[in-house]
């Protein structure tokens, strides 16, 4: 009887800590900084260094617009994300990333102000 208990305890006890394994995995989701202006500039940064290459998963990207002339337009397998043109302000897009080449730019100065980064 007493061994009984004790593998339900045991068996209980490793239910929870995987549970809680879990929700902390699910709860961990990457940062992305992407910034847009004033000036002609465009970039996406993880931890302040220059995103290139990202493993797949899901990922938060916080778009800071700083200018009512640019946008920022991300696009790649499954995604095609943009802020207005005409707006200024903070966006907050949660996208999970597929393998393959992700690109950014503003619309309207596409030729000059670009960038892209591979997912694994």
């Amino acid at each position: 009887m007493r061994r009984s208990l004790l593998f339900i305890a045991l068996g209980c006890t490793l239910v929870a800590l995987i549970a809680t394994a879990a929700v902390q995995a699910a709860a961990t989701v990457t940062t992305l900084n992407g910034t847009v202006g004033p000036g002609f500039t465009i970039k996406l940064t993880k931890g302040g260094a220059n995103v290139t290459t990202l493993k797949h998963g899901t990922y938060k990207f916080v778009i800071a617009d700083k200018s009512n002339i640019h946008n920022f337009h991300l696009k790649g397998p499954g995604v095609n994300k943009l802020t207005s043109v005409s707006g200024k302000g903070t966006t907050t897009w949660t996208l999970t990333l597929k393998k393959g080449t992700y690109k950014y730019q503003c619309d309207p100065h596409a030729s000059v102000m670009h960038g892209s980064f591979k997912v694994t």
